[in-house]
């Protein structure tokens, strides 16, 4: 409970930080600093891994969805169905890090990502899919900035990872050969 407290708090701290120093320095984080706080505190938060394992799957959805747009916006037409090839593919490419990474990196992981950049940036893509080189690039660094903000908050004073059983099946394997 103490552990949560202190972590809740340190989490609205610098969140808070984030809008008031983003509207100081006009650095327009305001949109997404609560989205990647929470974001970035869920992938340093959750006991699957260790905490750069599923950073790096978060960073692999998130870049996957990023590509999605620009197929989207080159190949594909403004229309549901043009939507819908991009969200397959885009799903379909999240579920391969797991794979390829022999489920080193947990299927949530990039799937959070690319939801994030999703969430973030879908309402700016569709007002002007003209404008994706400029307008991608800004959503999907306010984003990270924010993202790394609650990954960090997270990891202070996150709990200690707790022992996987087949990690520990694993090692006596090992031990009794």
């Amino acid at each position: 409970m103490r552990k949560s407290l202190a972590t809740g708090t340190l989490l609205a701290v610098a969140a808070v930080a984030v809008v008031i120093g983003s509207q100081s320095f006009d650095l327009g984080l305001e949109s997404v600093a609560l989205m990647g706080a929470a974001v970035g505190a869920v992938v340093a938060l959750v006991p699957d891994r260790g905490p750069y394992t599923r950073l790096a799957g978060f960073l692999a959805g998130f870049v996957i969805a990023w590509l999605g747009y620009a197929v989207r916006a080159g190949f594909l037409p403004d229309t549901s169905s043009g939507r819908a090839v991009v969200v397959a593919i885009v799903v379909a490419l999240c579920v391969a890090v797991p794979i390829a990474t022999g489920d080193r990196v947990p299927l949530w992981a990039p799937l959070l990502g690319a939801a994030a950049m999703a969430g973030a940036y879908e309402f700016t893509y569709a007002a002007a899919p003209s404008e994706l080189a400029s307008s991608s690039v800004t959503t999907a660094t306010s984003l990270l900035v924010t993202v790394a903000v609650g990954f960090l908050a997270g990891v202070a004073i996150a709990p200690a990872e707790p022992a996987r059983l087949d990690e520990m099946l694993d090692d006596m394997m090992e031990q009794a050969r």
